[in-house]
């Protein structure tokens, strides 16, 4: 497209104009016209706005109607390419200047920032910052600043990164270029830190909201981890997932164990080679490979909008981190599922992290948060009303897409049970954890008890009725109550608190929640679903291998031909022209040039015969290198 220079009197409808003919959609999102508008006249913005809520377009739309180009400042090399590459094929002249480039290729960037050929420059923090490279844009026309992933500003935020701070630097160096903060993670006090470290106390201030209500949160107590996670994969075949785990060893068994069952998947943590990460990266964004599984290395940098579904095998330490990497699913808007296990010794695991912190403020932050994130997977109400509440944002009603709100949990009369519970504790002198209890309580006959004499305490056996997953909920139940602690210095054993001595003595009852170990929600229509309403699946599957043939030939991930979005409502609409066509959300006009025919020929001749359908296919096989 080239550099723009526009008269400052940018019209409202010269903004829909770029938004319908550039990126292909007819309408703003909540907050997107007024935030472009305001940074398209000068003014600083602060912008918190969910992942898949359009916080790019923010940027991007003042970058083609202000002199000059914007400088967006991005955390990771994978996520400039990405939007880089997403910019070029809607014809933006948009290029990443980092160490990925070769000597020849970075030239050739220079040459096209100093001649105002670009209408966006990708760049890291540290490089920015870099005296040579400031005394460079000394001449050179500035558009806008962009700060991507603000939260890394901010040692409050759960991705501080320290040379993001050099940022409050712009406001001292380039005073009159309007500045935009975004991020998609962020509680208030973050927030705060975020406006002053980088000088926007002046700037207006848009939160839009936390909700993604297309993804439907369930949490199932863990037991036998990987048989719970095959149940979840089984009949989502062709998906695209991802599964975060804590350790790099228990990543890679993971994926060896679904490679074992036939399942496509990989390993993605920062102790693996370069180019194996690069690789699963590469294959994971292609659609060759359909689980990765991974530490929280993986997916800052992933633009993917049809990630389908997210599974935490182990608990995440903070809210912030659950959000944002549940939020890489369903970005495009359609359904997608994030899936935790939780279990009691996650939470033993991540106390005892916490405990190697030696800032006595950040380890009492730290266990703040930890706390929140086991208060979400331990609720009994709306899991999306207790999330949205954590980022003080409050839901009118429940969400009807959670597993709470789909299958309320049953509650049972656990007095005698958690009495049991207490007494085997006391009984084993409060030296022993979770496991070993449940063993005693089950009368189990093995070499361990036996030696220890403990088969042959009034508790032993006392609660064989009951299954071990069962007395695993109980006993979890009851330290987060407030009735057991985890003794984190000393191996997670078990000790009663005050508040179990009414309960053992008969003082007052208690109501525990059945354990839940198997997914029970079926599947419902969520907002998603009604937005987008049914669609042909046969044509959707024909048009997505069109898309991938297309896609491979060009070199680039199928997502920048077109999102799943845009497929769905081309085997919905199943448009015949090209001005119907254009109507289909993500359809501008260069992208309609391009692939236009294509896609039109593949709906004609699918309408017509049925059969027929895959020529289009082959013809774009045989370009195929």
């Amino acid at each position: 497209m080239g550099a723009m220079t526009t008269s400052p009197r940018t019209t409202a409808g010269d903004l829909h104009d770029t938004l319908q003919t550039v990126f292909g959609y007819a309408s703003f999102r909540p907050h997107q016209q007024g935030i472009i508008e305001e940074l398209v006249a000068g003014k600083d913005a602060f912008v918190l706005m969910p992942t898949g809520g359009g916080k790019s377009l923010c940027y991007q739309i003042p970058a083609l109607h202000r002199a000059g180009v914007a400088i967006v400042l991005s955390p990771l090399i994978s996520l400039m390419k990405d939007q880089v590459d997403a910019l070029q094929a809607n014809g933006v002249a948009a290029a990443f200047y980092n160490s990925a480039l070769g000597t020849e290729a970075a030239r050739e960037v220079l040459a096209r920032l100093h001649a105002r050929e670009l209408d966006l420059l990708y760049i890291s923090p540290e490089r920015l910052m870099s005296s040579a490279f400031l005394e460079r844009l000394a001449d050179i026309d500035i558009a806008l600043f962009a700060i991507d992933e603000a939260h890394c500003v901010s040692q409050w935020g759960h991705n501080f990164r320290p040379e993001y701070q050099q940022l409050g630097a712009l406001r001292y160096y380039f005073p009159d270029i309007p500045l935009v903060a975004l991020t998609a993670t962020a509680d208030a006090q973050t927030r705060d830190d975020i406006v002053h470290v980088l000088g926007l106390d002046k700037a207006s201030c848009h939160v839009t909201g936390f909700d993604r209500p297309n993804i439907r949160y369930t949490v199932l107590e863990k037991h036998k981890p990987f048989d719970q996670l095959l149940r979840f994969l089984d009949g989502r075949e062709g998906q695209a997932g991802i599964v975060y785990a804590l350790s790099r060893k228990r990543v890679e068994e993971i994926a060896g164990k679904l490679q074992a069952k036939g399942i496509q998947a990989q390993p993605y943590h920062a102790g693996l080679p370069a180019a194996h990460r690069r690789q699963v990266q590469e294959e994971f964004l292609r659609d060759e490979l359909q689980v990765v599984v991974a530490t929280v290395a993986f997916g800052m940098g992933i633009d993917k909008p049809n990630v389908r579904f997210v599974v935490h095998y182990d608990l995440p330490r903070h809210i912030e981190g659950f959000y944002q990497e549940t939020g890489r699913a369903g970005r495009d808007g359609l359904d997608a599922e994030a899936l935790l296990l939780f279990g009691a010794q996650d939470v033993g695991t991540a106390r005892r992290l916490i405990e190697n912190n030696d800032n006595p403020e950040q380890k009492r932050i730290e266990v703040h948060k930890l706390n929140a994130m086991v208060g979400l997977a331990e609720s009994v109400t709306c899991r999306r009303r207790v999330l949205l509440n954590y980022f003080s944002e409050r839901l009118a009603q429940d969400c009807g897409n959670c597993d709470v709100c789909l299958n309320p949990p049953e509650q049972f009369d656990a007095t005698l049970d958690s009495r049991k519970a207490l007494s085997c504790v006391y009984r084993l002198g409060q030296s022993f954890g979770v496991a070993y209890v449940v063993e005693v309580l089950r009368g189990a006959d093995n070499e361990r008890i036996r030696s220890r004499h403990h088969q042959q305490l009034s508790t032993y056996g006392l609660g064989s009725d009951r299954s071990e997953q069962e007395w695993t909920s109980i006993i979890r139940q009851l330290i987060h109550h407030g009735y057991l602690i985890q003794d984190i210095a000393n191996y997670s054993v078990l000790k009663l608190t005050e508040s179990a001595r009414p309960l053992l003595r008969g003082e007052q009852t208690l109501l525990l929640a059945k354990p839940r170990i198997r997914e029970q929600a079926k599947k419902k229509r969520t907002r998603a679903d009604a937005v987008h309403g049914p669609y042909d699946e046969l044509l959707f599957d024909h048009l997505r291998d069109l898309r991938k043939h297309i896609a491979d030939v060009q070199g680039v991930p199928p997502y920048i031909v077109f999102g799943d979005a845009s497929l769905v409502q081309m085997a919905r609409d199943k448009p015949m022209d090209e001005a119907a066509l254009l109507e289909i959300t993500g359809v501008g006009q260069h992208k309609l040039d391009k692939y236009g025919s294509d896609f039109l020929d593949a709906i004609t001749v699918y309408s017509l015969e049925q059969g027929q359908q895959t020529e289009v296919v082959e013809s774009w096989r045989r370009k195929l290198p």
